[in-house]
Order: structure tokens, then sequence, then C-alpha cells
């Protein structure tokens, strides 16, 4: 119960510290919520999205499950992405993995983890479709910090294929689609693909990088 209590305590704080900055803070965010970022990321505890961004309450939807994944059969993540899309009208949609990420670190394994190894075939499929690539690298670790990277790729595509993505773009709005990774060793966020919003651009910044085996 400990660390319960030092929940509440933390959450009295803040609002404490909020209110003293800006006494209407918590009134002016109970009304619309008018989110710039859309952020699809993993479940992992250790990947803060708004601490490790700075966003503040408002700023950012978010949807997170293991390993940052985008299944054209989740219904779950595409009503949020459509709600973000359509309702919210979000200008950019972002998928974040992270280094040291333990759903892709199972995938690299042929261990059978249970119900999840349904999960974590899109990840078995691209690491199997890029072993040569994979395979080239000198350690495990920069393998394994490859397949992250390809990971992310391989969602930042799959949202490019969504009907409710397609149809905003046909209509000429955002969103704009960014692909980026957190490293859990240094705090740092950095950029793999950012400002696809056409599907010239996932031409040129997506599939040129598939290096003609698919993610």
């Amino acid at each position: 119960m400990e660390n319960l209590r030092r929940l509440f305590a933390n959450n009295r704080q803040f609002v404490d510290e909020a209110l003293q900055s800006d006494p209407d803070f918590f009134k002016r965010r109970a009304g619309k919520q008018e989110p710039h970022f859309l952020l699809i990321g993993c479940a992992d505890s250790r990947v803060p999205v708004e601490l490790l961004t700075g966003a503040a309450p408002g700023e950012m939807f978010v949807h997170r499950n293991i390993a940052n994944q985008v299944f054209p059969s989740d219904l779950n993540l595409l009503s949020v992405l459509q709600y973000a899309v359509e309702v919210l009208d979000v200008e950019h949609v972002i998928v974040c993995g992270h280094l040291q990420c333990g759903g892709v670190k199972a995938a690299m394994g042929t261990e059978s983890y249970g119900l999840v190894d349904n999960w974590l075939a899109g990840i078995r499929e691209v690491y199997r479709r890029h072993s040569a690539e994979l395979g080239a690298y000198a350690t495990e670790e920069e393998r394994f910090n490859r397949l992250v990277e390809l990971n992310v790729l391989r969602q930042v595509y799959q949202l490019s294929r969504t009907p409710v993505v397609q149809n905003a773009w046909k209509r000429g709005r955002r969103p704009m689609l960014h692909g980026m990774v957190y490293d859990i060793k240094d705090g740092l966020l950095r950029e793999l693909v950012l400002q696809v919003d056409n599907d010239e651009k996932v031409q040129a910044l997506l599939e040129a990088d598939r290096r003609g085996v698919g993610y």
C-alpha cells in the first residue's frame, strides 16, 4: 500500500504546484480537448511519454500496447486512430518505439510465451525478412537495436495503409506520420522518419527502406 499512497501524495503535489503557477490550469483543460499529437507507444513502464516529451495535459492523445504495434485488425487502435484523426483533427501521428523493448527481444528468439506469441508474430516476420541485414551486425545488441527501428518503420507503414489515414490524405488533410525511437539509457528521442503525409512520401521514405524484402 505504500507505493499506492505515494501515487496519491504525488498527485496532490502536482495539483498544488500547477495551481500555484496557474489557478485556472485545470479549469481550462476540463473542456474540449485539442491535442496536437496521437502517440502510439509501447506499454513499457520505462517510457513515460508525457514526461519525456514535456507534453502538457491536453496536448497528446496516447495509445499504448506491447511493442507499439499497428495491426489492421486491431479495433482498439483503429478506433483511437479514427477519433484522433477525424474528430480531434490531430496534426501528427507518432509511432514511438524504444531500445531494450521486451516485446522485440522476445520476437528475436524461438521460445514460446503463450498468448503474446500471436501479438509478436509481425515482429518475428520482420526479423525473418531482414535476417541477412541483421546477421551482418557484429553484436546481438546491434541486431536488437536495428530490429526495434525496423519495427517502428513497419508500424508507420501500416498506419499509412489504413483507410482512416488514406481518406484523410485524399481530403488534403493531415495527419503527418512520424517514427522515432526512445533510448531508455540516456533518455533521448531519435527520429527515424518524419513528415510522411502522402503516398509519394510513403514511397520515398518508407518503401525505400524495405530493401526489397518488406517489413
